[in-house]
């Protein structure tokens, strides 16, 4: 039985914020049996494989019964590490269906990054591909998709009925990134993540219609939310190993994609192909969502010339936290550019520890935020008190209830005595007419502490220089905040998550010698 939800006109109604769970590897029930295209699985790129509704759910249970007869029990865990791929969603939902925790593994970190992981959540298999055995421990039992002796072998076809869970029962442990130390286990339930992903397909006003484009790895939330979104609805997705600028291009006009979704140096990194853009027939586009970090206004104004008829919405959604809290307005005012929304329905939030309670630390409490951190009792206490997640997120709220993301409580540094957020530093570069992309990170100062530098791709065919970009900054904003060093890059180096690379960026200062007047 599903989560209980208010009646709506058409498509899905909206949750409520109680119910009965329902167990989340059946998130798709409503289109199981429909022969309609739930997935184009773009792994192998000459060869799209396009997967029904029926076929994925009887892949779902065949990765069940799989497990079923390993011996897997409900409570145990299993690693998946592997490119976007069809088999992926079978064995993260199939899992589920048999009580086993999926937990997905950034293909991008270090064996021994993947070695922590995996001990730490006590993964009884690895679901993964040919080339990326290698960061498999060796200790552990290994599944490979695409193999004949491996994944083929593995599953068991027939029916299966999936377990019932409880309102706390975990359905799934990604690790956040580590940025400030090891990765931690986050604990989710099939309740608060049946709740997300219903407030997600309604509030987006979701339909069997959609061609919904995912390309950002499906071990990060970004890509997970975009599949429970669409399965939930019935949309059709287009599946990219990875995130290919000229194949997401080719993608949207391909297969005629109503919704893309990414992270915004991936939509920096689409608007700076003009060229392909001038050839691709992108007016089925109608929404374009980028969340996982900030999003300039100037990428709003560039998507609003290469999109026209697409509107732009800047997602905010932490893993721990709902994951996507925020959404559109309850009376249906339209959102600024920029704002990342206003409490859905089921969502309480909170500012606490700013100079007004329109300003400071979000804080949720909703049924999505995680149970708690794996193995982690003193980080969960730290960060769930009397219910509400700390997010470590400054916001700010307008008059009009809309929230804004101000910066992280980490990303903040002082320069001279002043607090100084990189968003704003990037905002006000991005404004410059040659500047396409920039990013802005804090270097140790001997007199003040720490000081910004700015790293920045120009437009094509434009042109500018260090002096001119920090005159720039000097004119249009505070002293304080300009770039006391730009370095010009062709594109920015990305992460595991599309995100910028920041230590790659810091190798690239490193590796440049300083000039005597940087001040």
């Amino acid at each position: 039985m599903p989560l209980t939800t208010h009646e709506a006109a058409g498509g899905i109604a909206e949750p409520a914020a109680h119910g009965h769970p329902g167990n989340l590897g059946l998130l798709f029930a409503a289109h199981a049996q429909s022969a309609r295209t739930a997935i184009i699985d773009l792994h192998d790129a000459a060869q799209p494989r396009e997967v029904s509704f029926r076929e994925l759910d009887a892949l779902c249970n065949a990765v069940a019964r799989g497990l079923v007869r390993a011996g897997l029990v409900a409570g145990d865990r299993v690693a998946v590490l592997s490119l976007n791929r069809i088999e992926f969603v079978a064995t993260v939902l199939g899992s589920m269906r048999a009580g086993v925790v999926p937990v997905p593994v950034n293909i991008k970190l270090p064996a021994d990054a993947v070695d922590y992981i995996v001990k730490d959540a006590g993964a009884k298999l690895i679901f993964t591909e040919t080339a990326l055995r290698r960061l498999c421990p060796p200790d552990c039992t290994v599944v490979e998709y695409g193999s004949s002796s491996g994944f083929d072998a593995f599953i068991d076809h027939g029916d299966f009925t999936a377990i019932e869970p409880a309102a706390d029962t975990v359905a799934i442990q990604p690790y956040t990134s580590g940025s400030t130390g090891r990765p931690k286990g986050v604990l989710l339930t099939h309740y608060g993540q049946n709740w997300s992903r219903l407030v997600l397909a309604w509030s987006r006003k979701t339909t069997t219609q959609d061609v919904i484009l995912v390309a950002a790895p499906l071990y990060h939330k970004n890509a997970l939310n975009a599949i429970k979104q669409g399965l939930t609805a019935g949309a059709m997705l287009p599946l990219l190993p990875q995130f290919n600028v000229e194949r997401y291009i080719d993608a949207i006009g391909r297969y005629r994609c109503t919704v893309i979704s990414g992270v915004p140096t991936m939509t920096s990194m689409v608007l700076a192909r003009k060229d392909l853009l001038a050839k691709t027939d992108v007016s089925s586009v109608h929404t374009v969502m980028m969340g996982s970090a900030p999003a300039s206004l100037q990428i709003l104004r560039d998507l609003k010339l290469d999109f026209p008829n697409a509107e732009a919405l800047v997602v905010y959604g932490v893993t721990e936290g709902g994951p996507v809290p925020l959404g559109p307005h309850p009376e249906g005012k339209p959102r600024p550019p920029g704002s990342i929304g206003v409490p859905y329905r089921g969502t309480e939030a909170k500012l606490i520890g700013g100079a007004t309670p329109d300003e400071g630390e979000l804080i949720l409490k909703n049924p999505g935020i995680l149970l708690g951190y794996h193995n982690l009792p003193d980080e969960t206490a730290k960060r769930i008190r009397d219910g509400w997640y700390h997010s470590s997120d400054i916001c700010r709220r307008d008059a009009e209830g809309f929230y804004w993301f101000v910066g992280r409580t980490d990303d903040m540094f002082v320069c001279g005595g002043e607090n100084i957020f990189p968003i704003e530093i990037v905002s006000l570069l991005e404004r410059h007419p040659a500047v396409h992309q920039a990013v802005a990170l804090p270097f140790a100062h001997e007199l003040k502490g720490q000081v910004p530098y700015a790293f920045v791709v120009l437009r094509p065919g434009m042109q500018s220089s260090e002096e001119a970009l920090k005159a720039y900054a000097l004119e249009h904003g505070p002293a304080y905040q300009h770039p006391r060093r730009v370095f010009f890059l062709d594109r920015m180096p990305l992460a595991g998550t599309n995100k910028i690379d920041q230590s790659a960026l810091r190798q690239i200062a490193a590796a440049t010698p300083s000039p005597q007047h940087a001040q």
